[in-house]
């Protein structure tokens, strides 16, 4: 479980997967993989045994199936902190869903606003309300105040607890960490917690543009730094959550989230050009072309955005992330299966990471998610 973004957070638990694909079911495919209803996608290369499978399908190497993890919507609760600031409890948690499902990827248990404390952001998570900013940014002398993110020294039981998941998992699924992206986390701070109209993030854009940029400046240093800490300690992969920029239109993404996404990703390719950066945004069908203007190797697709679609839109260069509908596991497991592989036929064969286009609904049935797990772990391209 990791808690990730959205009005709260969301408890992510990674989990294994791959579809159920029959030889029957599939597309026939060619040199380049043409399928049916998706784009093309790039010949894939030999895969390396050693390393994670997620890892392999990312780069395009030839994998026997779609890798697979759930994440899980848990909500925030009042002792979140203590839990994600724990290191045994962050371990603990991180791997609930690997000792069920083996699922190809275990995420943190964490939350993207964990590193607000370091910053001199102090906030905390409310029952019945969620996340709460103290005191939310409007100036720039609130600005100002803000320190840049010393992960070291602010978040050590996250290195740890990564160290002590690469161990636990010796390898047989990758380890992914996560962040918020700079205009999610600034929308927090400035909005003061969860919005619906983001009114006040949007007026600081619009009348004091200059204040927004300097504090979307100081999250993208500070994000750049946390993404190689995480990687430096144990995660394989990092997931960008910017789940609040498609509340943005697309004109407004290019000035206030586009150019620090691509910022980030430039910086940690510096350092760690073999590091696979995830990038979701919830509702981002508007966006798709531009998300992929940012650099990051996969794009994590919502329910709202046909696959095959999305697959020709971004590309085949892009891996892809996604994309049954959490609302799906509520149905039938023909249902559950029949859905599962129209997703695989979609994205065609190789670089796609078979997932939800959101986290798992609180009250999804148990054994639909074993489900999930069981089609997707049989599916052969």
């Amino acid at each position: 479980m990791a808690c990730i973004h959205s009005y709260g957070s969301i408890a992510s638990i990674s989990l294994p997967t791959s579809p159920s694909f029959s030889p029957r079911s599939r597309c026939a495919y060619k040199p380049r993989f043409l399928c049916a209803l998706g784009g093309s996608v790039a010949e894939p290369q030999v895969a390396s045994v050693a390393e994670p499978l997620l890892l392999n399908a990312v780069r395009g190497d030839d994998v026997e199936r779609p890798p697979v993890w759930l994440m899980r919507q848990a909500g925030r609760y009042p002792s979140f902190r203590e839990r994600s600031e724990n290191v045994d409890l962050i371990v603990e948690i991180s791997l609930q869903p690997w000792k069920v499902f083996k699922p190809d990827g275990v995420i943190l248990f964490s939350d993207i606003l964990t590193p607000l404390s370091g910053m001199n952001i102090p906030f905390d998570i409310v029952k019945g309300k969620g996340p709460v900013i103290f005191d939310p940014l409007y100036t720039a002398d609130d600005v100002d105040q803000v320190r840049e993110f010393v992960p070291q020294e602010s978040v050590p039981y996250v290195g740890e607890a990564l160290t002590i998941l690469r161990k636990e998992v010796d390898n047989k699924a990758a380890v992914l960490g996560f962040v918020g992206a700079p205009f999610t986390l600034a929308s927090y701070v400035v909005e003061g917690g969860s919005s619906k109209h983001f009114s006040k993030i949007k007026r600081l854009a619009f009348s004091q543009p200059k204040v927004l940029h300097a504090l979307l400046q100081k999250f993208t240093t500070s994000m750049t730094k946390y993404i190689r800490y995480q990687a430096d300690n144990g995660a394989q992969a990092v997931q960008i959550f910017d789940s609040w920029a498609t509340e943005l239109s697309p004109v407004d993404f290019e000035e206030f989230s586009l150019p620090y996404l691509k910022q980030i990703v430039d910086a940690v390719k510096e350092t760690h050009p073999d590091l696979p950066l995830i990038l979701y945004a919830s509702g981002s069908g508007g966006l798709l072309e531009r998300l992929a203007l940012t650099g990051v190797d996969v794009v994590s697709l919502d329910w709202t955005v046909d696959m095959a679609e999305g697959r020709r839109r971004l590309g085949p260069n892009i891996a892809v992330q996604g994309n049954v509908d959490p609302g799906v596991l509520f149905g039938s497991k023909e249902f559950i299966t029949r859905r599962i592989n129209d997703t695989v036929r979609k994205a065609g064969r190789g670089k796609h990471i078979l997932n939800l286009g959101h986290g798992i609904v609180v009250g999804t049935p148990e054994e639909n998610v074993a489900h999930f797990f069981e089609v997707a772990k049989d599916i052969r391209y």
